[in-house]
Formats: structure tokens, C-alpha cells, sequence
């Protein structure tokens, strides 16, 4: 059963649908298999078995193997403190533990939380990386005001779903890459620096000797890159914004 659920991973090395390459230094990546993880939890009050804590090469997190009461099969992300053996539950009187997933009004204040969701049905959406989470800092009534991991304040809805517990793996930002295979393997082919470049190829290139950028960052379609902000102005969701994130 366990098996039923992996499926391999089309390699597509950066192309768009026409062959031509749409993303710039991917291709050659190790064979993966795709775990379908179920970002929404539809089973409520169904409470399931942690099977397994597995590694997933398509994501920084480690994920959870559960087994339903209803004899059902399903992949979630695993938190920093779920083990074998525990059980969780998704419903909207579930108890405050690590993994279980509940409406964000029925969460205590200051409670680490993750795979959060912007509407009320829509799966999780964010807050999926390794080590990861964000934590509830006030509810009035149906609006939630939570201090996302960049640090920005933002208002969610209360019916808005989220899990409790901080997402497991959390020193993976610690992992070096110690040769040139270990990108290689990931998919990540070798890329020229802009300066040293031709001007015709790359707007940071030409000069004589080792010559600086000279202008502005720019992309090698002339576009502005990093620092650039890029959000719009009139944005619907500006208003939900409290406090933007740091810098």
C-alpha cells in the first residue's frame, strides 16, 4: 500500500513545453520519486498512526508516513518532536499537540504553528520548509494576528486551518555542499558569473581585466536584482499586513 503512493519525478531539465530552456542551470538531477503530501487533512476526526519519519528528496523537511482508522494511507510534513507511534488527529476541538490540525481561533496564543493556510479550505500554503514556524500572537474574534518566520505581522482569518508544532529537520540550513556532485545531483548544473560574461550576453559583462558589475545588479534580460522591491502597490492583501517583513 505504502508503494501506491510514490510515483517518478518527469525530468524536465529547465525546459518550458516548446523544449527551449525557460530556467537557466537545472538538468542532470538524480531519479526521484514524488510523495504526495496532503496539505489539506480533509479527514476530520479521523485520528491516524505515525508509521514512519521519512526523508524526502523533493523538499528540506522530513515527512510523516500515516496510517488512518479507516485503514487509509497519507504523507504529511513531520514536525521537529513527532516520533513513531504517535497519533494525530485534524478537527477543530483537536487537542494541543505537535502534528494535530486545528482552526487558528482554537489555537493558544504563542503556540508554534505550520503549514498555515491565507483561507479557510485552501490546504496549507506556507510555513512548509525545514525548521520553520510561526507563532499566534493575538485573537480578536474571527481575525488572528500572526509573526510569520521573515518577522512580518500579518492578520489571518480564525477559521483558517494551521498545524501545531515547529516543521522537523531544523539543521538542515547547516548542510554544506563539499564538492561539485552534490549540486549536480540535485539538479544544479554550473553557472558563469555576469561579469565575466561578454557585454552581448550579460549587462554586467565586457570591461577590461577584472572589471566590477559597474551599474546596478541586473538580471541577464536587463532586469533589476537584488533589493528590488517588487511587490504591488495596490495590492488587495496590503491592508492584512501589520508589519512588513525585515529586511
Amino acid at each position: 500500500m505504502k508503494n501506491r503512493l510514490l510515483t517518478i519525478k518527469k525530468k524536465r531539465s529547465g525546459r518550458d513545453s516548446q523544449g527551449h530552456v525557460s530556467v537557466r542551470h537545472r538538468g542532470g538531477e538524480h531519479k526521484r520519486f514524488l510523495r504526495p503530501v496532503d496539505w489539506k487533512r480533509n479527514k476530520i476526526d479521523v485520528k491516524a498512526k505515525v508509521i514512519a519519519i521519512e526523508y524526502d528528496p523533493n523538499r528540506s523537511a522530513n515527512i510523516a508516513y500515516l496510517s488512518y482508522e479507516d485503514g487509509s494511507k497519507s504523507y504529511i510534513l513531520a514536525t521537529a518532536n513527532l516520533k513513531v507511534g504517535d497519533s494525530v488527529v485534524s478537527s477543530p476541538k483537536a487537542p494541543i499537540k505537535e502534528g494535530n490540525r486545528l482552526p487558528l481561533k482554537n489555537i493558544p496564543v504563542g503556540t508554534p504553528i505550520n503549514c498555515l493556510e491565507f483561507q479557510a479550505g485552501r490546504g496549507a500554503q506556507i510555513i512548509k520548509s525545514a525548521g520553520s514556524a510561526a507563532f499566534i500572537q493575538s485573537i480578536d474574534v474571527n481575525k488572528v494576528t500572526i509573526k510569520l518566520p521573515s518577522g512580518e505581522l500579518r492578520l489571518f482569518p480564525g477559521d483558517a486551518c494551521a498545524t501545531i508544532g515547529q516543521i522537523g529537520n531544523v539543521d538542515h540550513s547547516n548542510i554544506k555542499l563539499v564538492k561539485a556532485g552534490d549540486s549536480r545531483h540535485r539538479g544544479i548544473r554550473p553557472a558563469v558569473r555576469g561579469v565575466a560574461q561578454n557585454p552581448h550576453s550579460h549587462p554586467h559583462g565586457g570591461g577590461e581585466g577584472r572589471s566590477s558589475i559597474g551599474m546596478n545588479p541586473k538580471t541577464p534580460w536587463g532586469k533589476p536584482a537584488m533589493g528590488k522591491k517588487t511587490r504591488k502597490h495596490k495590492k488587495a492583501s496590503n491592508k492584512l499586513i501589520i508589519k512588513r517583513r525585515k529586511k
